[in-house]
């Protein structure tokens, strides 16, 4: 079991959030027949236009990391604040946009993302920051924080493309008003 990302409409009505339905997705199934795609790009994307859900357990590190919060993709903030795990327009808004800016950060460094490549572009965004000392020290913990007890970094396997599609789900969620219900 993981952790599942669908898209609901927003407010909710009800008791419940009633999940939005896959036809505002089908156009992710479009990327799937794109040249050179890679497999678990076109599976996400596959998924995404077929359900209006990702799963969203491989990324939860990547995205907690990018955007400086402990939880993002599981809403624990709005579990907390809601007693409901759910990620508003709004914040779609703000976790597509740090994906997407990382995206665009990281392609001069190459399609493959990596531990070691996340780490030369967040170094690199944040070196040149109002407050990039301390915000140097703040990452290099938090990379440390990620190694296994012997000392070694998480597998990321991503590629760009792969991080652009799921920029785009969060993306279309805002842009359309829906909003993210995380199912664990």
């Amino acid at each position: 079991m993981g952790l599942d990302n669908v898209a609901v409409h927003w407010p909710r009505t009800g008791r419940f959030y009633d999940p939005v339905a896959p036809a505002e997705f089908v156009d992710f199934g479009e990327i799937v027949d794109l040249p050179r795609i890679s497999a678990p790009t076109a599976a996400l994307a596959e998924l995404i236009a077929k359900t209006g859900t990702i799963r969203a357990t491989a990324y939860t590190e990547l995205v907690d990391l990018l955007l400086g919060l402990e939880g993002v993709l599981y809403a624990t903030d709005a579990a907390a604040e809601d007693e409901d795990p759910v990620i508003d327009p709004d914040g779609c808004s703000w976790i597509a946009g740090g994906i997407e800016r990382f995206v665009a950060g990281h392609r001069p460094f190459g399609e493959s993302v990596t531990f070691e490549s996340v780490s030369t572009v967040l170094r690199s965004l944040l070196g040149d920051g109002r407050l990039a000392e301390q915000q140097l020290r703040w990452l290099e913990s938090r990379l440390d924080a990620l190694r296994d007890e012997r000392g070694d970094p998480p597998q990321w396997n991503f590629t760009c493309a792969e991080l652009g599609v799921l920029a785009a789900f969060y993306r279309r969620c805002a842009e359309r008003g829906f909003a993210v219900y995380a199912d664990a």
